[in-house]
């Protein structure tokens, strides 16, 4: 696909299938870029196809088909918008473009020549039982257990929304992470830290989930 310069470029783009239930277009809302009325738009649309490619077919389309309807918070970010998002002491909650190479700016690989992607995602059968419990360990062991290809995951508070991320590279460290505070100790603890090896299986934690979701 060539540069993206018109409204039929970009409608072109916008419907371009990554996997069975995903488009690109989902992944293009951008409240920066509303805001600061820029286009979020990828300079490279072919890499951004591909890795996108790779994030909906390994591991959102798997969780979907298990737990039901994902509601895309957010997903690919132009390097223009992104490096915006990370000016003035992270105005808008932005890691800087380097970091974000291979992350949530879909069209650039990473320092080591690979290429990755990251949306921001509900799982929605998953929120009744997180505003109840603050359980959010439950959905992140399952995934941990059920989705190998997710390469780190990163919550947050709100809805149990969190990072998701798909890498090329098969050395890529997993972790998970979050900014949700414990409710005993005020911490936030990271469930799996970079790299750190866990063997075994996490069955008891979701299960009550799981349960709950099978009865609705």
């Amino acid at each position: 696909m060539k540069s993206i310069k018109s409204f039929a470029r970009l409608e072109e783009f916008g419907r371009v299938r990554l996997s069975p239930n995903f488009y690109m277009r989902e992944f293009l809302h951008s409240e920066i870029s509303q805001i600061e009325r820029i286009p979020n738009i990828p300079d490279d649309p072919e890499l951004a196809i591909k890795a996108g490619r790779g994030l909906c077919e390994n591991v959102l389309e798997p969780i979907q088909e298990e737990l039901g309807r994902i509601s895309i918070r957010s997903g690919f970010r132009s390097s223009r918008i992104n490096a915006i998002g990370a000016d003035n002491k992270n105005q808008y909650k932005c890691a800087r473009n380097e970091a974000n190479f291979a992350g949530h700016i879909w069209d650039r690989l990473d320092e080591n020549g690979y290429m990755g992607a990251t949306a921001c995602i509900v799982v929605c059968s998953f929120v009744p039982y997180y505003e109840r419990t603050n359980d959010w360990p439950a959905l992140a062991w399952w995934i941990h257990d059920h989705i190998p290809a997710y390469a780190k995951m990163f919550f947050f508070p709100k809805l149990a929304a969190f990072n998701i991320s798909w890498r090329e590279d098969p050395d890529f460290q997993k972790s998970i992470e979050t900014y949700i505070k414990h409710p005993g100790t005020g911490n936030r603890k990271a469930l799996l830290k970079k790299g750190e090896i866990v063997s075994k299986r996490h069955k008891r934690p979701y299960a009550k989930y799981l349960e709950e979701i099978e009865n609705t």
